[in-house]
């Protein structure tokens, strides 16, 4: 090897940074506490480079993904009109409303973002989970927040599509597809209590095998947390996915801000131990190379 190839790969190697990916869960209102994550991520410096997101957490992370910051989204929410949204919370709605909401903060198509973004949704008819990643922007983030028995599927490209937590409520695997090295989840559902699931599975299970096309798939949970090199599991017992009062906003916004800041020195670490593989493995294929 050259003097300056060697140059060069001494410096690649010095270089290196993972890539960092976040994947952000379902949960409707709870998703303020994506917020109160991302706040904590700020504050410690941490850029993610691509993100995907389910419902609620396709909507924010698109707005990470557009460069919006923690405070930026704060101010998204505090321009919704929520007795215009909660009259909108009746059987199957349809979401043009929140489409709308959606375009004045997210026009375009997924060209137009900064950084790698995919929704997911689950197909209506197949009932198969998938990556949304061209096409209008907001159209795609209605699709994936499409919850029966509250909304009604939405049209794009000719299929209609449902809520992504049907198949995967937090798409951490959809990151590294995207390229990641590195990816933290953030699963807005892990502190519900077994019997508010089965009650929620009785109440939206019987609605949706009538009603709908859709169904939760077995893996819609687990499949995440295989994929997630950390996964955030904020305390959000007792809070309801249709809870928008202010009090409880604030409270879930706090309690993202808590369980990031309290996971930040694992992520640090992991990421380190990430760094020192490469080098070390960068260091045996120079090895080899030279014994050739």
């Amino acid at each position: 090897m050259g003097f300056f190839a060697r140059i060069r790969e001494f410096f690649a190697r010095r270089q290196w940074q993972p890539v960092l990916g976040l994947a952000l869960g379902s949960g409707g209102a709870k998703g303020m506490a994506h917020l109160g994550a991302l706040k904590a991520f700020e504050e410690a410096g941490f850029s993610f480079s691509v993100v995907t997101g389910a419902s609620i957490g396709a909507i924010v992370g698109a707005l990470y993904a557009k460069g919006y910051s923690s405070s930026d989204m704060v101010a998204v929410v505090e321009g919704l009109n929520r007795k215009e949204f909660a009259k909108n919370l009746r059987p199957f709605a349809d979401l043009g409303f929140a489409e709308t909401f959606l375009e004045q903060y997210l026009d375009g198509d997924f060209s137009s973002l900064p950084k790698p973004f995919a929704a997911w949704v689950t197909d209506g008819k197949t009932n198969e989970g998938l990556m949304l990643r061209e096409g209008k922007l907001s159209r795609a983030l209605t699709a994936s927040a499409a919850i029966p028995p509250f909304f009604r599927g939405v049209e794009a490209d000719g299929k209609k599509y449902y809520d992504g937590a049907f198949t995967n409520a937090v798409p951490a695997d959809a990151c590294r597809e995207l390229g990641a090295d590195f990816v933290v989840g953030i699963d807005l559902a892990a502190f519900l209590e077994e019997e508010e699931k089965g009650r929620i599975a009785r109440l939206l299970g019987i609605a949706i095998e009538r009603l709908t096309p859709v169904k939760y798939t077995e893996d819609c949970r687990s499949r995440g947390y295989a994929a997630a090199d950390i996964m955030l599991r904020p305390a959000l017992k007792g809070f309801s996915s249709t809870d928008i009062s202010r009090a409880s906003m604030d409270a879930m916004f706090e309690a993202g801000y808590e369980e990031a800041k309290k996971q930040i020195p694992a992520i640090q670490k992991t990421i380190e131990e990430a760094k020192h593989a490469h080098k070390k493995a960068s260091h045996r294929r120079g090895g080899t190379k030279k014994a050739e």
